[in-house]
């Protein structure tokens, strides 16, 4: 616990000392260093630096232009590349973002698909650490457009997105890892048919977007009432993808209510559905739908950004719905270097389900291989963890994060601790 002590209070730090702020005009930036923790993917170390321009200052500390550029690597195996331009001045009335990333994964996690159907052994992962991994390597161009109807709280989304996926076996001698005998659980997913071999290598998907979303929150950083709903969806059609064309649909909807002046209860409940009955690529059956992108990745289920104490990518389906539910408590303010400040905490209950499986033909798949890697498949189990939380707000709107969560079942792992920026949702 000592490490995570010291990165907590490193991003403290850099908060304090970077984060002074006078109304600005001109260009401006910030660069830090990025610091920060998950139990999926070790501690990150890199370098990030923002440029904002604020024309006249007027609307700060909102800005007229920014520009985010990251490198940053994970010391399991994770690297991210970006570069993100956001603007509501390019265009008029209408928010855009360009977003360009480049992530190669080493060591990315693969439990099967289903949920439970598949099965976890702990013994199995603690033997050979790339058993439950493969390499994925994702390379991503998004364009997204935002606006609103008038005056109103109604507003619409729009955007496009290529990615390219390039998968494989986890490269061991680079590694320096010992080879699984019989093969990882990715190898044999293939060798099973499982994953047919046409986008066993992975594959490029042009994804177009559109949706309506509906927003009353009072504030973005830790809003204390309101309502976020958002309907998206994200399709890759056949004159753009010669090779499994398919759409997806996401319903996500976000409820905060004060209790008290200091508490507040928040929930999150998200749906992710195929439309159709056309293929989903496995590589894409993680990737999460919002109606803007704000983290360099947003896959799941499980780990930070969705269920939070499970393994990342444990609950893989065609359909999935999840949901967060905490009490946040700012339990101390004050004031430090003229600057407002307050410590607060957070008690959480993640849950997830697969609500429409993906197909499996386990007809290939030998009876021995059947029981020890596989369950019948049983609809309405869902995966669950609950833990706590610690945030450090400065003036509001930057947030220092820590959460812990445990899983109630081991076929989930045990816990998950990540150190980072900003509430879930």
């Amino acid at each position: 616990m000592k490490k995570y002590t010291i990165v907590f209070c490193l991003l403290l730090f850099i908060s304090l000392v970077y984060g002074q702020q006078k109304v600005k005009k001109g260009l401006g930036f910030g660069a830090l260093p990025a610091v920060s923790y998950d139990s999926d993917l070790g501690f990150q170390y890199g370098a990030l630096v923002n440029f904002y321009l604020y024309g006249d200052g007027s609307r700060f500390p909102k800005y007229d232009h920014s520009l985010y550029l990251e490198l940053s690597t994970y010391t399991k195996g994770t690297t991210i590349a970006r570069v993100r331009y956001d603007s509501e001045r390019l265009i008029p009335k209408v928010r855009t973002t360009l977003d360009v990333a480049y992530v190669p994964d080493q060591m990315s996690d693969f439990y099967g698909f289903n949920g439970y159907q598949s099965v976890f052994d702990a013994a199995t992962s603690k033997m050979y650490r790339n058993f439950y991994k493969c390499e994925k390597n994702t390379f991503r161009i998004k364009a997204d457009f935002q606006g609103y109807f008038g005056e109103s709280k109604f507003g619409w989304v729009a955007g496009y997105a290529f990615y390219n996926f390039k998968m494989d076996t986890v490269n061991i001698t680079k590694l320096g890892l010992s080879a699984v005998p019989g093969g990882d659980l990715f190898q044999k997913y293939k060798a099973w048919g499982l994953i047919d071999a046409t986008e066993a290598n992975g594959g490029n998907i042009n994804y177009f977007k559109v949706g309506l979303k509906y927003d009353t929150r009072d504030q973005l950083a830790c809003p204390t009432k309101g309502i976020f709903t958002e309907a998206v969806v994200q399709t890759a059609p056949k004159f753009l993808n010669q090779t499994n064309p398919h759409t997806k649909m996401a319903i996500i909807h976000r409820q905060y209510f004060p209790l008290s002046k200091d508490l507040i209860f928040a929930y999150r409940l998200d749906y992710q559905m195929s439309l159709g009955n056309e293929h989903v690529p496995y590589y894409a059956q993680p990737l999460l739908i919002t109606s803007y992108l704000i983290a360099a990745t947003n896959q799941g289920l499980g780990g930070k950004s969705s269920v939070r104490g499970i393994l990342r990518n444990r609950i893989i389906g065609d359909n999935v719905g999840f949901g967060n539910f905490e009490f946040r408590y700012k339990f101390l303010r004050f004031e430090w270097l003229k600057q407002n400040f307050y410590l607060g905490t957070n008690i959480f209950f993640d849950s997830g389900i697969i609500l429409k499986p993906i197909d499996m033909d386990l007809s290939t798949v030998s009876a021995s291989d059947k029981a020890r890697y596989f369950n019948d498949y049983a609809p309405g189990k869902f995966h669950s963890a609950a833990g706590i939380g610690l945030k450090v707000g400065w003036n509001e709107n930057f947030v220092i994060s820590a959460d812990f969560g445990k899983a109630f079942d081991k076929q989930d792992g045990n816990t998950g601790f990540y150190i980072g920026l900003n509430y879930l949702f």
